[in-house]
């Protein structure tokens, strides 16, 4: 079991470059991927949306890549054509002065706009080789990390799901006494309304008949195979999370229907009890992969 939460960070330095690598994630329905590069790098998200793709189900994950240099290599260039140009507007505003153009400064041109012309060169595949160990050494944490908070969520959801296997045994050693107390309340308000005129064949027929409907046998049953299907899912199934909020659903009705059944203050608040358990289940599941 995985938990769709995590954290994993870690940094080198090579010669004048420090690489620094951040992956994290938040719980959600479907797989949200987002990867932060820096703007020269665009080209090589796909290598790393890769990556996480083959590893990840469901989650909100955003990964974070940035690339530290002390002394960037730069390339500067002269725009000839803008030189000529700005020298020939100043040396028309200095004729027009009365002044040599002479003399006009040489960091006068040069501090203009566009004349020198700055570029780095980047080489993508010397970038790549730089940031994959330290991105495959994090992701490598990462899901370490999602599945050791993934083995206390499991602990946590087997935990509830005995409270519930627990109460549904309850359930079954008090269904005798909820029938019987349910054939003397019956048989008690047919001898209140009819008295001594009571037909007690018909009685015993009109009981076993709303027995049928108000017994909690089937429940029973229905929620302990709901129960082993649960734990089924928990313990084997490596990626359970979107099912097991189906299997509480179905867990719940039966619960339900139980307590609307229910005539015994203990049977109620066992009720209380096993919902709350469910509750807990649910909202664990909900970290799950």
């Amino acid at each position: 079991m995985t938990s769709m939460t995590g954290f994993a960070y870690a940094e080198e330095t090579a010669g004048n470059r420090t690489v620094s690598v951040e992956i994290k994630s938040y719980n959600s329905r479907f797989l949200d991927l987002t990867v932060n590069l820096p703007s020269y790098l665009s080209k090589l998200e796909p290598v790393f949306r890769d990556k996480i793709v083959s590893g990840i189900l469901r989650g909100k994950i955003d990964v974070y890549i940035k690339i530290r240099e002390d002394e960037p290599e730069t390339a500067v260039t002269v725009n000839t054509e803008a030189v000529r140009s700005y020298h020939d507007a100043i040396a028309a505003v200095a004729e027009a002065l009365g002044r040599p153009a002479a003399q006009i400064p040489l960091e006068l041109v040069v501090q203009q706009e566009g004349v020198l012309v700055s570029r780095r060169e980047y080489d993508v595949d010397e970038y790549l080789r730089l940031i994959e160990p330290v991105f495959d050494r994090v992701f490598t944490a990462f899901v370490a990390d999602r599945r050791r908070e993934g083995q206390n969520l499991q602990q946590d959801l087997l935990q509830g799901l005995s409270s519930l296997e627990n109460a549904a045994d309850f359930f079954a050693g008090w269904q005798p006494k909820m029938e019987s107390a349910f054939k003397e309340n019956i048989i008690r308000r047919f001898h209140e309304l009819l008295g001594e005129a009571v037909d007690e064949q018909r009685v015993f027929t009109e009981v076993a008949a709303l027995l049928v409907k108000y017994t909690i046998n089937e429940e029973i049953t229905r929620l302990k195979s709901h129960l082993a299907a649960l734990r089924d899912e928990i313990e084997n199934q490596p990626v359970p999370g979107k099912k097991i909020d189906f299997i509480c659903q179905e867990i719940n009705r039966e619960i339900n229907t139980i307590g609307s059944k229910n005539q015994f203050a203990e049977v109620g608040a066992m009720v209380i009890s096993a919902k709350n358990a469910l509750e807990n289940i649910r909202e664990q599941a909900r970290n799950v992969e």
